[in-house]
């Protein structure tokens, strides 16, 4: 499980988690639930020229900067209910050990070649600017806004001297060009190797596929350095660390692979990441959003055929996995605007986790996502579907159903013989465990959900028609049994929506009289490298989870807790609120 790095260069919007962090979690969490080993890795991406420019505003060291926002996204990630195993950072030492070798090894195996080139510089600095920092006209479609490394209209790479009228985004000035010696990646030579296998992933999502197969056509060698002096030294003569430093791109995607070392170092085991990266039956799962498609699988991919068995890691025990599945979603925008801390247009995680319990966020980045296609986060429809589906059906089901049995039985009742409807609900809702799992398997989140969210309205229209609360006024025992099937309705339902609302499943685990974890908690710990250095990383201890997909089994006699609301209604108010909010910010 290998969720994309975030910058730690700002906070986080509702963007960025759409693409790599919700649909990962609830893919990590059905895959715990169904017993399987999972291994989620990732943390924040904290060199190159994102962070120096933040420092540069702020007049503070990129140091700083790192370690201000590695500390605010891991809270914002564990306060979303993100279980990682380790979420780390690309400034230990550890990573800069496996990306050195990584990277001398394909300098050795003749997959970095030298090239001078034109680098952009600020005007206003002197610094490097960063690719993703630089504007202008893409000449092949003539969309104003395309970026120095791609354009988002067309899809295509660019250099940052390929933009007609480019201009930085920070100050607006025009870069300076400058001659510049780096290493390449020579992407070309990976390209007969690439097609075949991109061709083989007909499972991939649509948008990942062609987009790929679209740039392998006309791959061309790319910069693996930069001039700069934040970052990872380039262990290659001539390339001296006051100048010169790895890409940052180079680097984070390597820290999928530092960071499972780190795990396995963490739990005393320092050869278990083998079993991940070396192991052929092992499957590689990625989530990013789509602008982050080439890294994933072109770049990526050509480092690890470069890398082979060879170096310090390798050891010749296997060539590294290259990936199974990347799940790349498309845009979010904000009420019209696409999302973008550079350009200040943002809907930022710790703000709307401040103001909203998380899980009526991750319902709303899930069922109204943009998974396959774009769209738009609004508060009107935010508001709308915390209370007009979330709360009025799944909330609903589960409030009227453990009131009534707590009220009348304290306990989960005995049923007496169950009806044909009784087992062909029952029945109903176990099948979900089938549907929705499959499609959380091929990564269809918005269609899970929605099946669960399906089942639940089943539910609703059992306990409607069966009206216990009119039924025990004449016949107890039958009201027992309506009040027996509809809780196991609701046990199997939180099982179903556990990948996706994990805190109220948990709430609801306790309301129905569990004991123990059935999706958290996450945590917070201090790691000690072998230079004395301490970095903390969010984590939990997984293998106390007590959750299990497989229908629910609850026992009558089981004592209920007093019954309490899984979501807070919303007032149409808040609509109104954020907006005046986005607008003086």
């Amino acid at each position: 499980m290998a969720p994309a790095w975030p910058y730690a260069a700002g906070k986080r919007h509702l963007g960025h988690v759409v693409g790599f962090a919700v649909p990962a979690d609830i893919f990590a969490r059905y895959q715990r639930l169904k017993g399987n080993d999972v291994l989620m890795v990732s943390g924040t991406d904290e060199h190159g020229t994102p962070v120096m420019v933040t420092a540069d505003r702020e007049s503070v060291s990129p140091h700083e900067i790192a370690e201000r926002y590695n500390k605010l996204i891991r809270e914002d990630l564990r306060d979303l209910g993100i279980s990682y195993d380790c979420f780390t950072r690309t400034t230990t030492q550890n990573h800069a050990r496996v990306t050195t070798d990584f990277f001398r090894t394909l300098y050795e195996h003749g997959c970095l070649i030298e090239k001078t080139t034109l680098g952009a510089f600020s005007a206003s600095t002197g610094n490097t600017l960063p690719d993703r920092y630089i504007e202008g006209t893409c000449p092949i479609c003539g969309y104003t806004e395309a970026r120095g490394d791609q354009c988002d209209n067309c899809g295509n790479q660019l250099d940052p001297t390929d933009l007609i009228n480019p201009r930085s985004i920070i100050d607006g000035s025009t870069p300076e060009f400058r001659e510049t010696k780096h290493l390449f990646l020579d992407l070309p030579q990976f390209a007969d190797r690439l097609r075949p296998w991109i061709e083989s992933k007909t499972s991939w999502r649509a948008n990942v596929r062609n987009f790929s197969l679209s740039l392998v056509g006309n791959l061309k060698p790319r910069a693996m350095t930069r001039d700069i002096d934040w970052g990872i030294p380039v262990p290659v003569e001539g390339y001296p660390p006051e100048t010169k430093r790895i890409y940052v791109w180079f680097d984070a995607v390597i820290g999928y692979l530092s960071a499972a070392v780190e795990w396995a170092r963490n739990r005393g085991d320092a050869e278990a990441w083998r079993e991940w990266w070396q192991n052929p039956d092992s499957a590689h799962a990625y989530f990013m959003g789509k602008d982050n498609i080439v890294f994933h699988t072109v770049i990526w991919p050509s480092m690890l055929l470069g890398y082979g068995e060879g170096g310090e890691l390798g050891a010749g025990k296997g060539e590294l996995h290259l990936p199974d599945d990347v799940v790349a979603s498309e845009f979010l925008t904000m009420e019209g605007k696409q999302l973008s801390t550079s350009r200040a247009v943002a809907i930022y995680v710790r703000d709307v986790l401040e103001r909203y319990d998380p899980d009526p966020v991750r319902y709303f980045l899930t069922a109204a996502g943009p998974e396959t296609q774009d769209s738009d986060f609004s508060w009107a429809e935010f508001l709308r579907r915390n209370n007009d589906e979330l709360l009025a059906n799944w909330g609903n089901l589960v409030n009227r159903t453990l009131t009534n049995a707590y009220r009348n039985f304290s306990e989960v009742p005995t049923p007496g013989e169950l009806t044909e409807e009784d087992r062909q609900t029952l029945a109903a809702i176990e099948s979900g465990f089938g549907v929705v799992g499959r499609s959380i398997a091929e990564s269809k989140f918005k269609q899970a959900l929605a099946e669960a969210m399906r089942l639940s309205s089943l539910g609703n229209q059992y306990v409607d028609h069966q009206a216990p609360w009119a039924v025990i006024k004449e016949d107890r025992e039958r009201a027992a049994t309506i009040l027996y099937v509809a809780l196991r309705v609701v046990d199997s339902l939180k099982v179903l929506f556990t990948p996706f609302l994990p805190f109220s499943s948990q709430k609801l685990h306790e309301l129905l009289g569990y004991e123990g974890w059935l999706a958290g908690p996450l945590e917070f710990r201090e790691i000690e490298e072998d230079d004395g250095e301490k970095h903390t990383i969010l984590t939990g201890d997984y293998s106390t989870w007590v959750g299990r997909w497989e229908p629910s089994e609850l026992r009558a006699g089981q004592r209920l807790r007093e019954p309490e609301p899984l979501f807070r209604k919303l007032d149409p108010e808040i609509v109104e609120e954020e907006l005046t909010r986005l607008t003086s910010a």
